[in-house]
């Protein structure tokens, strides 16, 4: 199926976003995930089942600063 993960097309098997993540090898408490404009609560990432056309976003926890 192909969706749009961080505005690139990808080709990716049928899942839940945490299916997404774990093929991704993306640990699921270091990033927040928002599917077609609405950001996903953790609790849903293993419900929440994606589509053909889906528009995700993975936006990465990141630690630095003064």
């Amino acid at each position: 199926m192909q969706v749009k993960i961080n505005g690139k097309s990808e080709d990716i098997p049928d899942g839940t976003v945490l299916d997404l993540l774990n093929s991704k090898k993306i640990e699921p408490q270091m990033v927040a995930v928002e599917v077609n404009d609405t950001v996903l609560d953790r609790d849903h990432l293993g419900t929440t089942t994606l589509k053909e056309g889906d528009q995700i976003e993975l936006l990465f926890y990141m630690g630095g600063g003064r």
